[in-house]
């Protein structure tokens, strides 16, 4: 059993095509499938299931993947460690985040990423589903919320602050709620993904055990922020939004703060990584990058929303 045999077994497990690991190693399909035959005949195993249109994974087949990362990534740490102290980040990077956030704030940080670091490329995956970084084969992945897998390391960013808004049409044609009972005679655009699918909890003033839940009815429910904010942008009533999505809106008197004295609780965010890994000095780079920007975007945007709060009520639409 060989380093370039694992290689190429996890890759082929990965993409789930040998067309598709022959690409990426730069090499020819029969190599790959010839290879994958003699490392099952050295191990006189069955370690994939071949069909016309996929393969499958055999029993035995995941427990020699899970093996072959391990060593892969021993090998390929052993060799960053010894030149770690001198190493310029370099490679592709493998990043993977959320859509929303990646539009928000992870663009801006891989562009400056590359401006930093001319020996580095990313790779980067923005998707809703919470992908398997060491089976898909991610150096990093930004995630919003909780972090539960075991295997994952999670260093805090910071985290992203709420609050509910609506346009100063839709207030001056249906009044201000001053309460969040008065919310029932609105109309309600609601987040239906993530963590504030099942409604909005508001906290007044921060004391946690006076907070209360807002179920509904919605008018609308939809699983993408920006479209909550394009919602309230056409006045079909109040939404809750992250304080980064409504700033611009919210500087430009587009939107303006409902019920500022009750808050959605914040969100934390995390870059997160495999533990079993040498933290390589192109992940640590980024996600240093990350850790110096993040918490000032918040802060600036959580600030302009205090200040806009503060400002007289007819700014806010109050007639």
């Amino acid at each position: 059993m060989t380093l370039e045999q694992l290689r190429i077994l996890v890759k082929v497990i990965q993409t789930g095509s040998f067309t598709r690991a022959a690409e990426l190693l730069g090499t020819q399909k029969s190599y790959v499938s010839r290879v994958i035959a003699q490392l099952e005949a050295e191990l006189e195993a069955k370690l994939l299931e071949r069909t016309t249109r996929a393969i499958s994974v055999t029993e035995i087949g995941r427990e020699v993947f899970e093996r072959a990362v391990g060593i892969l990534g021993a090998v390929e740490d052993t060799t960053r460690l010894v030149h770690s102290a001198r190493d310029e980040p370099r490679g592709q990077l493998r990043l993977t985040c959320g859509v929303e956030f990646g539009m928000l704030a992870v663009g801006r940080w891989i562009d400056e990423y590359l401006e930093r670091h001319p020996l580095v490329s990313v790779d980067v995956e923005y998707t809703s589903r919470v992908l398997d970084l060491v089976h898909e084969g991610f150096d990093v992945a930004i995630r919003v919320g909780r972090v539960q897998e075991s295997r994952l390391v999670a260093r805090p960013l910071g985290q992203l602050d709420y609050a509910l808004f609506a346009c100063p049409h839709y207030l001056a044609r249906r009044g201000r709620p001053k309460t969040p009972d008065d919310l029932a005679e609105h109309s309600l655009v609601m987040f239906s993904g993530g963590a504030h699918r099942r409604g909005w909890t508001l906290i007044p003033g921060g004391v946690e055990r006076d907070a209360v839940k807002v179920e509904g009815p919605a008018r609308l429910r939809v699983n993408n922020s920006f479209a909550v904010r394009d919602a309230l942008l056409h006045s079909l009533g109040i939404g809750q939004l992250p304080l980064l999505i409504a700033m611009e809106s919210l500087v430009a008197g587009r939107l303006v703060p409902v019920l500022p004295d009750w808050r959605p609780p914040s969100v934390l965010v995390h870059a997160v990584y495999p533990s079993s890994r040498y933290l390589s000095s192109k992940v640590r780079a980024f996600i240093d990058l990350a850790v110096s920007r993040f918490p000032g975007e918040n802060e600036l945007a959580r600030m302009e929303t205090e200040r806009i709060c503060s400002l007289p009520a007819k700014r806010h639409g109050k007639r």
